[in-house]
């Protein structure tokens, strides 16, 4: 068995962080080419998405598609061997990379679960890698209010229901009729609708649609 002393250690850990920041810098200041070739006989038909797709996707769990110079996670050591291994199966240089990821990875380094894509043409893109899970269910149910206006409404009216179900109505009247639980319903949507705009116009919050593939600093 082959032993390092602490030293060599170091030195091993440094080559391969210096490795893998060339690789980031390879992979970063790549072309932003539209289209790469490959060896379509050897692609995994499971793993090609049109744009529509994309969005899609994007929509449902609020994510962004952007390109990867764009994202200030960490990219596995995984991805890299994934993208020097395509390249050597299909004889070709890859470029143009895109990243599918949470708003936040855009802009600080957080732990979630992005995916890698690389473009093959005519809005079709060819996914490399993925790490984590960040397509979970719990998510797309977090995600749905916030793909349009009527999802949103309908949360908050939903809310409002189990709300109003949790507040004794004697605390405001002496009838515990239909009316008087209605009337508790409409000022407790009032007052999570006051809620939800304060908070979507204090932090320019927007609706998926609108930002999945918005390279500015809109959430």
């Amino acid at each position: 068995m082959k032993l390092f002393l602490p030293t060599q250690i170091d030195v091993v850990l440094e080559a391969v962080a210096k490795k893998n920041n060339l690789a980031l810098e390879n992979l970063v200041q790549a072309k932003n080419s539209t289209v790469n070739c490959f060896d379509f006989d050897q692609l995994l038909t499971n793993k090609i998405f049109h744009i529509n797709q994309i969005r899609e996707v994007c929509i449902d769990y609020r994510l962004r598609f952007l390109d990867v110079k764009y994202f200030k996670g960490n990219i596995p050591d995984g991805a890299f061997e994934k993208i020097k291994s395509l390249e050597k199966q299909h004889n070709t240089s890859l470029e143009g990379f895109k990243i599918m990821a949470p708003s936040v990875l855009f802009r600080l380094k957080k732990t979630d679960d992005p995916l890698l894509f690389v473009p093959m043409g005519n809005d079709y893109f060819y996914l490399i890698h993925k790490w984590g899970n960040d397509l979970s269910a719990m998510r797309k149910l977090w995600a749905w209010p916030l793909k349009r206006i009527q999802n949103l409404i309908i949360t908050v009216l939903i809310l409002s229901g189990l709300v109003t179900l949790m507040i004794p109505t004697g605390l405001f009247t002496k009838s515990n009729d239909a009316t008087a639980f209605w009337l508790l319903y409409f000022f407790v949507f009032k007052g999570l609708i006051a809620v939800v705009i304060f908070y979507g116009f204090a932090l320019g919050k927007n609706f998926s649609p609108f930002i999945w593939n918005n390279k500015y600093n809109k959430t």
